[in-house]
């Protein structure tokens, strides 16, 4: 439990209040600085899991939701201070709330639940990250790359809303599956 790599992913949630807190008093360069930090801890946990063979259950649950927690306050906190559309924070919200709504429904249903990351939903989860440092490296550093912050925003919310209707039809089709197969079960 107290590996190395678990002590990262721990970090990075503990983390997350500071780089709100630092948005929050407008300190971006703080907050770039704290979040630059939180993702290092995200590059080195599972390099180091691999590498030491400390992968764990706890580590694997931990991971994913040290990164939600972290991209949703950021992106809630750069969203109300008007650094980053309110639309894309929603549209974000939305897709984490049905994919997790499903999830829930799909245990309901079968009594089990075996979640695997899809391609897309990885691709949409680093487009926000690197979005929000790209925003966060863009004010703090005076980047001057504020024209490319749009373009960067359509791209991240295509890949949202993209793996957000991947996640619906997979999870339709295994539902189907499953429904198909205890139909026959009783008939």
């Amino acid at each position: 439990m107290f590996t190395l790599p678990n002590l990262l992913t721990a970090s990075r949630l503990a983390l997350t209040p500071f780089v709100a807190w630092r948005l929050y008093l407008g300190d971006v360069e703080g907050a770039f600085w704290l979040f630059s930090l939180a993702a290092l801890t995200d590059l080195l946990d599972g390099a180091l899991a691999r590498l030491l063979n400390q992968r764990s259950v706890l580590g694997a649950w931990l991971d994913p939701i040290a990164d939600k927690v972290m991209l949703l306050t950021t992106l809630t906190m750069l969203a109300m201070t008007g650094l980053l559309p309110l639309w894309l924070w929603l549209l974000v919200v939305v897709r984490d709330a049905v994919i997790l709504s499903g999830a829930e429904a799909y245990r309901r249903l079968t009594g089990g639940l075996d979640v695997r990351p899809t391609l897309s939903g990885k691709a949409a989860i680093a487009l926000e990250f690197s979005l929000v440092a790209f925003i966060l490296a863009d004010l703090a550093l005076a980047l001057g790359l504020d024209d490319a912050i749009p373009g960067f925003v359509l791209v991240t919310a295509a890949a949202v809303a993209f793996s957000g209707l991947r996640y619906i039809w997979l999870w339709g089709g295994k539902t189907r599956a499953w429904l198909r197969e205890h139909d026959s079960r009783g008939a």
